[in-house]
């Protein structure tokens, strides 16, 4: 069964994806490049797949690999990002960390909404799936879902809701008699990272509709990924409501049956205390709080 990789093994194999050779690999890491190739070997045993190969020149990375090596550089792209926040010598910048789903599809959409209401506090949003040590300055605030350590100082934002979505051109032309009918397209599921509760997917709507979904559909490791494929014509999505709201507005998803379902766990808010001593940090910590029950509003089910 793979294991999680360790560090130095994820940066020999983002130099060599960087560079493209071992040699300029190890140059950038200021290491050999035996130790380069040693590293990688140690990253395709812990994950049990082959992300590198040798191609009569030198080692090249698989399809696989190359697929790999896009998702590991968003994550190194944003600790560059976090180190080049936390390195600037300003100290009335107000760092809030999120999720990178919770960044792109929810808070970050909202900004404007704040902006209009104080241009004056300096706000920087990083997306990180890694909880940063707030008490260590690693952030300002963070939000975070549920979680097994909860930070000393945090609030309760809201519980959301997932309810199936897919694109218009989809259901075009079909006659959806009732909800069940629903399963009967084909189905994203979410694949969900283990440290959390998972959230309800397909096998548990199909218990509220009173039918048992069919498998061999498209998982996606983000749900931010799921529902941009659904916006595609992919398929449907057990989206959650916080995440598309525009999509809605604007006809690019619609819900045929608005069956919702809550995640176990609520979504928080959590500060370190001095920081709110940061010109507009009060301000901005009472407009995150007044969005999360706003939203909380929307994602529960009609009654």
């Amino acid at each position: 069964m793979p294991s999680k990789p360790p560090l130095k093994a994820l940066q020999a194999f983002d130099a060599l994806g960087r560079t493209g050779s071992i040699a300029l690999a190890a140059l950038d890491l200021g290491v050999t490049p035996g130790a380069v190739s040693q590293q990688l070997r140690k990253l395709e045993d812990a994950l049990q797949a082959t992300l590198v190969h040798h191609d009569g020149r030198g080692l090249r990375l698989t399809p696989l690999g190359t697929r790999y090596h896009a998702r590991i550089r968003e994550g190194f792209a944003a600790f560059d990002e976090a180190g080049a926040i936390l390195g600037d010598a300003a100290d009335d910048i107000i760092v809030l960390s999120c999720l990178t789903t919770v960044l792109g599809k929810w808070i970050g959409r909202r900004m404007r909404d704040w902006t209009d209401l104080d241009a004056h506090a300096r706000i920087a949003l990083v997306g990180a799936d890694e909880e940063p040590d707030l008490s260590r300055g690693e952030a300002d605030m963070r939000i975070y879902y549920g979680g097994r350590i909860h930070p000393p100082h945090r609030v309760e934002l809201f519980t959301d809701h997932v309810v199936p979505a897919c694109a218009p051109a989809l259901i075009e032309g079909h006659r959806l008699s009732g909800p069940e009918d629903v399963l009967g397209f084909p189905l994203l599921h979410i694949a969900w990272n283990p440290r959390f509760t998972a959230g309800p997917g397909w096998q548990d709507w199909g218990r509220l509709v009173g039918r048992h979904p069919p498998s061999g559909d498209v998982t996606y490791g983000l749900s931010g990924s799921a529902i941009d494929a659904a916006i595609a014509g992919q398929g449907f999505v057990l989206a959650q409501t916080a995440f598309i709201g525009p999509e809605l507005e604007s006809g690019r998803l619609v819900i045929p049956y608005d069956l919702r379902l809550p995640l176990p766990e609520p979504y928080h808010l959590a500060w370190n205390p001095t920081s709110l001593e940061k010109p507009g940090a009060r301000a901005f910590h009472r407009w995150l709080l007044g969005e999360g029950r706003a939203q909380g509003l929307l994602a529960a089910p009609a009654r």
